[in-house]
């Protein structure tokens, strides 16, 4: 009778463990599958946010910030200064756009590296390195930022103008051109003995627009509101009507001309060279 006894408690035992390791299956399970959906969900975040980036539309043209050891204190952001990196007033981290030096027409491809705070007449922050690659004139950076869709791109062995790339483009099935990386050094030596012409004349364009009444109106409302003297407009063509304030000869009276721009807040503010 107490071996029967025995026996029953033995197998009471083995029942409990076996329950209780089935009970532990059961709870690992859950959190198994839970973090396999987590990472899926992060990759599917990921690959939005990235899509996100490559589908926003963004032009400017105005002057660009180089960049140096001073600015680094004011924009709270570091840049590699051989690198192509820029930093941008209007666009997220890992923005892919492409810069312009409008006065000679090169250009590259690159991304932001940060969104920094800049004042009103700077559209970006560039490098040295861009400088150079660009031969931009570093009294009178005048570039163009604008946004590209990274998902087909072209590489080409050298820096392209408007025209060029134009050419290009329409004979291969692409939608943006990059350029390569080209010697720093190189583009150094090049850059001395290139003579840069400076013509400083500029105007600040608020907007263009088809009809003559809506560029009257905008007029208004800039001094009206903003209090903002000496707007002008100018008719482009026979339904295009620029409003805008200058011409400035200098880059000093530029700035003062946007002292009081700083509140307007409009996205279509650029700076035009004549």
């Amino acid at each position: 009778m107490q071996s029967k006894y025995i026996l029953y408690l033995i197998f009471l035992s083995l029942f409990a463990c076996e329950h209780h390791s089935s009970n532990i299956n059961i709870k690992n399970k859950p959190e198994e599958t839970k973090s396999i959906v987590k990472k899926k969900e992060i990759k599917e975040i990921q690959k939005i946010e990235k899509k996100k980036l490559v589908n926003i539309v963004y032009s400017n043209k105005g002057f660009a910030l180089i960049y140096s050891d001073g600015t680094n204190n004011s924009l709270g952001y570091k840049l590699d200064d051989t690198s192509i990196n820029i930093l941008s007033p209007n666009l997220p981290n890992g923005t892919p756009v492409r810069i312009t030096n409008i006065i000679n027409g090169k250009s590259l491809l690159t991304v932001v590296k940060n969104k920094t705070v800049l004042p009103i007449y700077y559209n970006s922050v560039i490098t040295n390195r861009i400088v150079s690659e660009l031969s931009i004139n570093p009294s009178e950076p005048y570039v163009f930022i604008e946004t590209i869709n990274s998902n087909k791109l072209y590489v080409a062995n050298d820096v392209k103008t408007f025209d060029e790339e134009k050419e290009v483009a329409n004979k291969a099935p692409v939608e943006d051109i990059m350029v390569q990386s080209i010697s720093l050094e190189t583009k150094k030596k090049e850059s001395k003995t290139e003579n840069f012409v400076t013509n400083f004349n500029y105007i600040i364009k608020f907007a263009d627009f088809y009809f003559e009444d809506s560029a009257i109106m905008l007029k208004n409302r800039l001094f009206e509101e903003y209090k903002i003297e000496n707007i002008l407009i100018k008719k482009m063509s026979q339904n295009n009507f620029r409003v805008y304030k200058g011409p400035y000869k200098d880059f000093e009276k530029l700035k003062k001309g946007f002292h009081n721009i700083e509140n307007v807040g409009f996205d279509s503010i650029e700076i035009i060279k004549l």
